[in-house]
Formats: C-alpha cells, sequence, structure tokens
C-alpha cells in the first residue's frame, strides 16, 4: 500500500477541528432553536378583512379581547339542579379575576342543561401566555365540583392553547424519532456496527446548527419561523443529509476497490457525487424559495427555514462527512472491508441489472404499464375534499373541542367561537340589520362602541371551519358590504381560519408554477437538453398526483379524516416536485457521465441503474420514513402531509426512478439529450471500462 499523503490528511483534521470549534461557538452563542416567533400559525397578510378588523379591535377601550367559554354540564343531557347551579355561581366569581371585563363574567344557563360563563382573556398574548391563562381558567372552573358535574373550556383562546400542547416538546419528540429511524436504517443499510455512526453524528450535528442559523438568520431577513416549522427543519436536514450520505458512501466504498489510497478514493468519490449533490441541493434550496412569494408568513418561513436547513445539509455532507469518512480508512467499514480489485457496484451481477435487462426487452410496454399505475393511484384524488374543520384538526380530540360539542348541542354551532362584526359608528344598527338577514346568521349582539366604530358579536348556526360556516362568512361579507360609508369588516378566530384558506389557494396559485420552472432550468442547465427536463418533470408531476390520490384513499378508508387540509396540497407538492427530482438527477446525471465517457445512452442508462439502484433505493426508504415521522404528533396536517410525501417518494424511488425514467431514455436513445449530443461518434464509444457508482 502506498504511503498515506501528509496534506489530505492534515487537510481532514483541519476541516474536523474548524467544525468542532464553530459548532462549540455556535451552540454557546447563537439561539437556543429555530423558532423566532412564539405564535404559532399561518400569519395572514395585512390586507385580509380578518387581519383588519383586529387591529380596529385594538382601538376599543377593552383593547383585543377574546373569549374563553367555561361549559357546564352533566355530561349526560340532564339538567342542572340547583345545588349544581350554585356552584356554577360560585366559579364564576372565581373567575372574575381572571377576565378582562371581570363584571361580565356571570354564569348563564341554556335549557336548564348547560351553564356558561365568558372569560375575557388577551387576543395578542404569545402562545406561552395565552397557555397559562388558559390554565388558569381551567383550574379555577373544575375546583370543587359536585358530581358528575364537569367543566369544559372552549373558545378561540383554549382551541389555540390545545394546538400549542400538541407542539409542547414537539421538536425533542421528532427528533429522537427522526435520529432513531434513520439510525436503524443507516446499520442495516450499511451491516456495519460503526460506519452508521459516521454519517448519524454529522447529519445531527448540521440539523442542530441548521435550526441556530435559522435562529439567527430570519430576524435579519424579517421572517417569522413557529414551532411546527422549526419541527420539519429537522425532517428536512436529517432526510436530505442522509441522502447525501448514502450517495458520498457508496461512491467511496466502490472507489476503495479501485485504489489502495483511501484519499485519493475519497477525492474520485467526491468529484462524483458533488455535481449531482449541489445540483439536487440547488433545486431543493430554490424550490423552497419560491415560498417567500408567499401571503402567508407561516409559509414564508418554511420557505426560508428549508432552504437554509438544506444548504446547511450539502455542507456537511460535501466538507464534513469527507473528512469524517476518509481518517478511519478501509476498517470503518467492517466487518464487509472493500478490498482493492473487488468488482464495483455498476459490474456485479444483481438485482438492478435483472431489472435493467427486464426494462431493456420491452420498454414501451414498460412505460404504458407504469403510467397506468400512475394513473390509476391519482384517479384516487376524484372527489378530493379540502378544507379540514376546527374540529377535525386533532388527531386525538382536546378538550376545547369536547367543549365546543357540548355547546353545540344546545346552542348554535358557531357559538363558541363568535365572529367580530365591525364598521362606522354612524353605521352600527344598519350594518347589524344586514348581518341579521343573511342566512347562516343566528344571532347579531352588539358589543362595544367608540366615536369612529362599533362591534358587535356574530354567532354562525354553523361550526367553525366547516364549508357551511366559510359560505356563511361569505355570505355576510357580501352582505355588510352593500351598507353605504359602513366600511364593516368581519373578523375574529373563524374568520381568520377561512382567510388562512383563501390565502393557501393563492400561494398554490403563485408557488407551484415557479417550482416546476425551478426544476426545469437546474435540469436543463445540469443536463444541458431540452426533452430530458420536459420528461423528468412529467414524471414527477405524475408521481405526485399518485401520491395525491393514494393518500387521499388511505385518508379515507384507514384514518378516517374528513378532508385535507388547506395547506397540505402545497406543501405536499413542494416537498415531492423538489425532493423527488433528487433521485432522477442522481440516476440521469450517472447516465450522462458514462454516455459522455463512451458509452451509447441506451448501455450508459443501464449501467446508471445497475450502479445507483441500491442506494437510490436505500436513500428513498429513508426519506419515506423520515417524514413519516411526521405523523408522531397529534395535529393532522402533519399527517397528511409526511403520508403523502412518504407515499410520493416511495413511487418516485421503486416505480418512476427504477423502470419508468429508464425505459423513456431507452425509447428516445441519444434524442433524450436534444439539442444537446454527450454521444460519441459510434467508432469511439466503449464497451465496457472502469465505472464507478453516483451513490
Amino acid at each position: 500500500m502506498s504511503p498515506t499523503p501528509k496534506r489530505p490528511r492534515a487537510t481532514a483534521w483541519l476541516i474536523l477541528l474548524l467544525t468542532v470549534i464553530g459548532l462549540g461557538a455556535a451552540f454557546s452563542l447563537g439561539p437556543a432553536d429555530a423558532t423566532t416567533t412564539k405564535a404559532t400559525g399561518t400569519g395572514l397578510p395585512a390586507a385580509s378583512q380578518s387581519a383588519r378588523a383586529a387591529e380596529i379591535v385594538k382601538t376599543f377601550p377593552s383593547g383585543s379581547a377574546a373569549p374563553a367559554i367555561v361549559v357546564y354540564s352533566n355530561g349526560d343531557g340532564t339538567r342542572l339542579t340547583a345545588g349544581q347551579q350554585a356552584a356554577v355561581s360560585a366559579r364564576a366569581a372565581a373567575l372574575a379575576p381572571l377576565s378582562l371585563a371581570p363584571e361580565a363574567t356571570r354564569p348563564e344557563t341554556v335549557r336548564g342543561e348547560v351553564a356558561t360563563v365568558t372569560v375575557l382573556l388577551p387576543a395578542g398574548a404569545d402562545d406561552a401566555q395565552n397557555s397559562a391563562a388558559v390554565e388558569r381558567v381551567r383550574r379555577t372552573a373544575s375546583q370543587d365540583l359536585p358530581g358528575p358535574l364537569r367543566a369544559q373550556v372552549t373558545g378561540a383562546p383554549a382551541i389555540r392553547a390545545d394546538i400549542g400542547a400538541v407542539f409542547a416538546g414537539a421538536d425533542t419528540n421528532l427528533l429522537i424519532a427522526t435520529a432513531s429511524v434513520v439510525a436503524v436504517l443507516l446499520l442495516v443499510t450499511y451491516r456495519s456496527p460503526v460506519l452508521w455512526l459516521v454519517p448519524l453524528a454529522v447529519v445531527a450535528a448540521g440539523d442542530r446548527l441548521a435550526g441556530i442559523l435559522v435562529g439567527v438568520l430570519a430576524p435579519l431577513a424579517g421572517v417569522d419561523v413557529d414551532a411546527s416549522t422549526a419541527g420539519i427543519l429537522s425532517v428536512l436536514v436529517f432526510g436530505a443529509g442522509t441522502d447525501y450520505a448514502l450517495l458520498l458512501v457508496s461512491r467511496y466504498r466502490d472507489e476503495l476497490h479501485l485504489t489502495d489510497d483511501r484519499f485519493t478514493a475519497m477525492a474520485r468519490a467526491w468529484r462524483g457525487t458533488a455535481g449531482a449533490v449541489v445540483a439536487s441541493g440547488t433545486t431543493v434550496v430554490l424550490s423552497l424559495l419560491t415560498l417567500l412569494a408567499a401571503e402567508l408568513t407561516g409559509n414564508r418561513g418554511l420557505g426560508f427555514a428549508g432552504a437554509v436547513g438544506i444548504l446547511t445539509a450539502m455542507l456537511f455532507g460535501l466538507v464534513v462527512l469527507p473528512a469524517a469518512l476518509v481518517l478511519p480508512g478501509r476498517r470503518l467499514f467492517w466487518p464487509f472491508v472493500p478490498k482493492t480489485g473487488d468488482p464495483v457496484t455498476a459490474d456485479r451481477r444483481g438485482p438492478w441489472q435483472r431489472i435493467g435487462r427486464a426494462v431493456a426487452a420491452q420498454p414501451g410496454r414498460v412505460v404504458v404499464v407504469s403510467t397506468a399505475v400512475l394513473l390509476l393511484l391519482a384517479s384516487g384524488a376524484l372527489g378530493l375534499r379540502t378544507g379540514l374543520a376546527q374540529a377535525d384538526s386533532f388527531r386525538t380530540t382536546p378538550e376545547a373541542v369536547l367543549g365546543q360539542r357540548t355547546l353545540a348541542a344546545v346552542r348554535a354551532a358557531g357559538a363558541a367561537e363568535p365572529l367580530t362584526l365591525v364598521s362606522t359608528a354612524a353605521t352600527a344598527d344598519a350594518v347589524a340589520d344586514a348581518a341579521r338577514r343573511v342566512p347562516g346568521v343566528a344571532s347579531v349582539t352588539p358589543n362595544a362602541r367608540t366615536a369612529d366604530h362599533a362591534r358587535a358579536d356574530v354567532v354562525l348556526t354553523a361550526a367553525p371551519g366547516t364549508a357551511d360556516s366559510d359560505h356563511a362568512i361569505e355570505a355576510l361579507r357580501t352582505g355588510i358590504a352593500r351598507v353605504p360609508g359602513a366600511d364593516a369588516l368581519v373578523g375574529g378566530p373563524t374568520a381568520e381560519s377561512y382567510d388562512t384558506a383563501r390565502a393557501n389557494a393563492h400561494d398554490t396559485r403563485v408557488v407551484a408554477p415557479l417550482v416546476l420552472a425551478i426544476v426545469f432550468l437546474v435540469l436543463t442547465v445540469l443536463l444541458r437538453a431540452l426533452v430530458a427536463p420536459v420528461l423528468l418533470v412529467a414524471t414527477v408531476i405524475a408521481s405526485y398526483f399518485a401520491a395525491l390520490g393514494a393518500g387521499w384513499l388511505l385518508f379515507r378508508t384507514v384514518y378516517d379524516f374528513p378532508a385535507l387540509d388547506t395547506n397540505v396540497p402545497l406543501l405536499s407538492f413542494l416537498f415531492l416536485v423538489a425532493l423527488g427530482v433528487d433521485y432522477n438527477i442522481f440516476l440521469i446525471a450517472r447516465t450522462r457521465e458514462d454516455t459522455v465517457r463512451g458509452h451509447d445512452t441506451r448501455r450508459a442508462v443501464l449501467r446508471a441503474l445497475a450502479a445507483t439502484g441500491g442506494v437510490i433505493t436505500s436513500a428513498g426508504i429513508l426519506l419515506a420514513a423520515v417524514f413519516a415521522v411526521l405523523g408522531v404528533l397529534p395535529l393532522i396536517t402533519l399527517t397528511q402531509i409526511g403520508v403523502i410525501v412518504g407515499i410520493g417518494v416511495l413511487l418516485d424511488t421503486l416505480l418512476v426512478r427504477t423502470v419508468l425514467v429508464p425505459a423513456l431514455v431507452l425509447l428516445t436513445g441519444r434524442h433524450f439529450w436534444w439539442p444537446g449530443r454527450p454521444e460519441r461518434p459510434a467508432a469511439g464509444r466503449l464497451s465496457t471500462r472502469r465505472t464507478t457508482s453516483t451513490g
């Protein structure tokens, strides 16, 4: 074996030393995590009606207040006894000091079965303050109650507190679950008791640094990052970072079969994977940055944080990981230590060569069958519904939703979260009369008035977040807009949810075309072709709709979800298109590499499939499993995103990249690269030559 060069060894040690110093400084001086706002939510644009109404409400003497409604009942529909009503009155007196309007904190009995006490809480409090206030109300409301009397706290502050509880410890739970999944899959992939620790440690360090960088850079960029985004950030970094690691390790292992010197092997492996990783990472980063064009601040925060995370994963995958892998040498792969002279992946006989030969035998039929499978799965999206009702947003039903249901049994379903109607003071009566004539409005109650504005509470007959509630809000806004000079607005938490759904629809229309354009441009530059990018983008779009259809079938038949949340299609599309095209990039970049080296296009794609099949399949299964980890949180939105993206990644890995794309290349031949011409003239082609894998 040749002596180990001193310079590469010193460079590797220097990289690791600087990494440790940099991480130490970041951990000690940087923020604790990526979260830059204490409010968990989507963040409506200032021009929306509900946001404008909220600003006007702040000008009232009572300020911006949200009602937490304590619902007392026996739980079985029986009437409250005199003793129970006395206990409710005593609890109302104890709750009064917790309200912004103590004088209004008095019990109201409905049909003798349910008693309610309204406690006004600050609407502008951050998540921690709101949760603490709701907890005080719940604790006080339930003290010294005679059985079987029970207290359930509902209303907008309680719903918000229960959503916040979903994310309490979410970062830690997601990190533990994600790291565990990655560790198990790496151990199975490498079959080594030591090797899996290196990429896991590097990716975990990159994840922590990414969180700190987001926490530092997001305020400078004017972007808010909430707890839900911070959790998804870890999933992205672990998923992408581990994929990059799998590709590099596989290529490094192959190069060790071809040279005695591990530093030379790593240099070749790095050159062989860096281009594909940079192209892949750039695609994901640019796609995520399209979310900066979104209206919702939550979407913008996710785009910015995700882009920083992927850049960090690329940096650690292309700089830190090579140094960490090369220093221990071949013994890192024990017990399956690569030996010089053994065949490389592309030249070994195995399942991927057999798959390639089967595809090559009848590529036309493969294209037809694969396309039919994708279309069949996509047909599952027929009848797909979006717009998840507030009460249906949790995997397990929280107290606030149970309280809504108890109240809806005796009052209008929208009583737990009344709308806020604001107008000019002079037109208050006319606006209230117009609102009462709107179908779906149960009651309109004047609330407060200043010299400039008037406020009223509007209760709908429909439950918050339902289709009937949305229609009623539309009709209400249309009806009050006809009152001359009223400048009337409809706000409140239910209206905010409605405006959020409309903003998500806008963001989808803006972001989706931008993502497709970016993917197409990156592929065009990377492959120096036009036909190839068109075909590859078409396959990714097809796999997205197939995943959406399969996911919807699963949600209706297994999970029993009534609808998709409004932001699920957009985020699933973004992650699937940006991440799904990665595997096409790894396969086709390797195909072009072998084509340039002298193989004809058809032979090159079969060699690329044999070389990359194992590692890309491992990477796809790992990425799908990582996204499935989102299901550990009891919020249905994240479960839906995780399932759809997981299905889509598996389709990309096992169907699109394995058979459909190779079949398309085989059918088109050298025309796949049009207008480029990477193939050598026939006389200069190679039938066999040394080849290593992209992965």
